[in-house]
């Protein structure tokens, strides 16, 4: 597993890195290399409706085709912008990716 990954902090992108070789080499099995993987990941921010409503004007995207890209419904968007709901889970980390990376990284 050598996929880079930005981490909290250079004690735990050594440790990954280190990880990273001994799982290359035989010596910690798939399982393990996951739960290093999952240590050594930062966390993904919390959405709130501001900032998901200025991220989803900022891609020029409607609420609607925000919902298809985020295989969700109409009106969990519109809820997470009114902050009636927060995203969790899967939709969390598919908003992070498109702030980070645009909306090209999930399509």
């Amino acid at each position: 597993m050598v996929t880079r990954r930005k981490s909290k902090s250079r004690i735990l992108d050594a440790v990954h890195e280190t990880a990273s070789d001994l799982h290359r080499l035989g010596f910690i099995d798939k399982r393990k290399m996951q739960a290093y993987d999952a240590l050594c990941l930062s966390p993904v921010p919390e959405y709130d409706a501001a900032r998901i409503r200025e991220l989803r004007e900022s891609l020029r995207l409607s609420q609607s085709v925000l919902a298809a890209v985020l295989n969700t419904s109409v009106s969990t968007v519109r809820k997470w912008e009114v902050g009636d709901k927060k995203p969790s889970g899967p939709s969390s980390k598919l908003l992070d990716l498109i702030e980070r990376k645009g909306l090209e990284a999930v399509l």
